[in-house]
């Protein structure tokens, strides 16, 4: 008798968030067995019983506070299994005014965004490494390539979650471990539900989804916009003499 092949596995860290449900969503309608990790245990279940009940897939929930690092080597270990691919959409914008005054609020921006995703997706790849194969993706920001009067607390830690990425992408750049760095843009979200936010740049979560569906099969991309015209953007934004960029207030 041939043996049944395991379907292929998601991990989504932030799995409660708009764009951790719609791409969860999707891999499930490929048949990807889904496990959602976050705070909000109630809100994953709500979210794991409906991706479960559109999709008939298997669909596990996990607590997990990117803040506390004592629990990540546990976390990992409890899973039901090492996924195939862990995707961290985990991320907080905070407030810039407050970041400035408040260090307590600025560490909590820098720790949701960079230090806690970064130390989660490092134990990631030892596990993947050993195993062989896996795929690590983690949602980035266009606002870390460039430093903005408006949000460079948010930006100086999402332009080190980016360089972390492009850290391990090269450490296994000749093996079967792939990294894959999303830069969405503008997203409709809970999170930025309060902001006016530009048509032509911005994307739904389901967009993004789609995005990093394609960018995992069947072959992963490196880093990947969203909207493209945001590689243009940031191209021409990254070539602005400093001088220039101070008086632009962009």
């Amino acid at each position: 008798m041939t043996q049944k092949l395991h379907p292929r596995s998601l991990l989504v860290l932030g799995g409660s968030s708009d764009i951790g449900r719609a791409t969860a969503l999707r891999f499930a309608e490929a048949d990807w067995r889904i496990c959602l990790a976050g705070r909000d245990l109630e809100a994953l279940r709500r979210e794991a019983d409906d991706i479960a009940t559109r999709t008939d897939v298997t669909v596990s929930v996990h607590a997990l506070d990117i803040l506390d690092e004592t629990h990540f080597e546990s976390f990992i270990d409890n899973l039901p299994f090492l996924p195939d691919a862990i995707l961290c959409v985990i991320g907080l914008l905070g407030t810039q005014r407050l970041a400035e005054i408040d260090l307590a609020h600025a560490s909590t921006v820098f720790r949701s965004n960079l230090e806690g995703p970064a130390l989660m997706l490092g134990l990631f790849a030892e596990r993947l490494a050993a195993r062989g194969y896996g795929t690590i993706i983690g949602v980035s920001s266009v606002a870390g390539e460039r430093g903005r009067a408006a949000n460079y607390v948010y930006g100086a830690a999402k332009a080190g979650f980016t360089a972390f990425l492009s850290g391990l992408r090269n450490r296994f750049g000749k093996t079967p471990i792939r990294v894959v760095t999303v830069l969405p843009g503008f997203v409709r979200t809970r999170m930025t539900k309060e902001m006016e936010l530009p048509g032509p740049l911005t994307a739904d979560p389901e967009e993004v989804a789609r995005a990093i569906f394609r960018a995992v099969m069947p072959k992963p991309r490196e880093v990947i916009y969203v909207k493209p015209i945001w590689r243009i953007v940031m191209a021409v934004i990254r070539a602005i003499p400093e001088r220039i960029f101070m008086k632009l207030r962009i």
